[in-house]
């Protein structure tokens, strides 16, 4: 067996080593290194985060981080993950891995640690490992996808007639572009929608600043697949004219799609918006080549998930949430 040490990562040196790393041992959802480097870079400084990486005869063959659980921020309570190429496993790495991110965070006073694995067989080694450590499942999360080429995309003619004909108008990012507020009122309004999904947690608010970074400055994000519904007749003095939105982000590793955020005010559900923006991105998707589209709901999400059904989206997997009470040391 060859041995390995573990060390710090160094940007942007490491970052193609850590996608490289990351997509073997997670093939669901690869990343680029292009996406390594943004998530380094975006990393909200109000909140504490530290990564390590395995090394292995000269080579990057774990990673592991662990940092606050800034989307549900407690400062007892920390989100984490690790992957291991498959071929260094068996050797120790991923529990050399998760016993220095351990240690670090319970040095900070660490009493809770999330994850999250899928059902998928690659991820079954996974949660073994967390079983055998004593994470519990606490959530879950479905996957879905379509590709757009098994949707027939006429069937929606009448639903986005009659959003239109209700003074709705569904705009991309980019032909919002001009609009000096445009920023901030997406800001607004998915702070709004992000209060209405049944995740279990309690949400901690980011900056308009960091949203910016996390959301539009995103790499992945495609503004001409995301849609914005406009009533022209409002004027909210948070959200403006905005009554909904659904983004589209594109994972290029992967070659696919996927639905980052799609609600609409309360008062304004009921109309069909929400598949309406769901079926512009489809349709914008399908003019652009096509491809497949995957969308994460979680479980008590039973109006979107039935949404999804009805657009012809098919659940692949299950993810789940798994966490960690840390025990006092003695």
């Amino acid at each position: 067996m060859t041995p390995f040490a573990l060390r710090d990562p160094v940007y942007p040196a490491d970052a193609a080593a850590i996608a490289q790393v990351r997509s073997a041992a997670d093939p669901s959802w690869p990343v680029t290194a292009e996406g390594v480097r943004h998530e380094f870079e975006s990393r909200d400084p109000d909140f504490f985060q530290t990564q390590v990486v395995a090394e292995q005869g000269g080579r990057v063959v774990g990673v592991g981080g662990i940092g606050h659980d800034s989307f549900s921020h407690e400062d007892w309570r920390y989100w984490g993950g690790l992957h291991v190429h498959p071929d260094a496993r068996g050797q120790g790495v991923g529990t050399a891995l998760y016993d220095e991110l351990v240690r670090r965070v319970r040095g900070r006073g660490a009493r809770e640690i999330r994850t999250m694995l899928s059902d998928l067989p690659h991820d079954a080694a996974g949660v073994e490992f967390l079983r055998k450590r004593g994470f519990a499942a606490k959530w879950e999360r479905y996957e879905s996808s379509l590709h757009t080429r098994d949707a027939d995309l006429h069937a929606f003619d009448a639903l986005m007639a009659r959003v239109e004909a209700g003074g709705v108008r569904l705009k991309s990012l980019p032909e919002l572009a001009g609009y000096p507020r445009r920023n901030r009122w997406l800001y607004e309004i998915d702070w709004l929608l992000f209060q209405d999904v049944p995740m279990g947690l309690t949400l901690t608010r980011r900056s308009f600043e960091q949203w910016v970074k996390d959301e539009l400055d995103d790499p992945s994000l495609r503004p001409e697949l995301s849609f914005v519904a406009v009533d022209p007749t409002r004027n909210d003095p948070l959200t403006g004219p905005y009554v909904g939105y659904s983004t589209i982000g594109w994972n290029a590793a992967g070659n696919y799609a996927y639905i980052g955020m799609t609600g609409v005010r309360r008062e304004d559900r009921g109309r069909g918006i929400a598949k309406a923006l769901k079926v512009a991105a489809m349709r914008a998707l399908h003019a652009a080549g096509g491809g497949e589209i995957k969308t994460f709901n979680d479980s008590p999400n039973r109006a979107m998930l039935g949404m999804n059904e009805q657009l012809g989206f098919r659940r692949t997997a299950t993810r789940t949430r798994y966490e960690l009470t840390l025990k006092e040391e003695s």
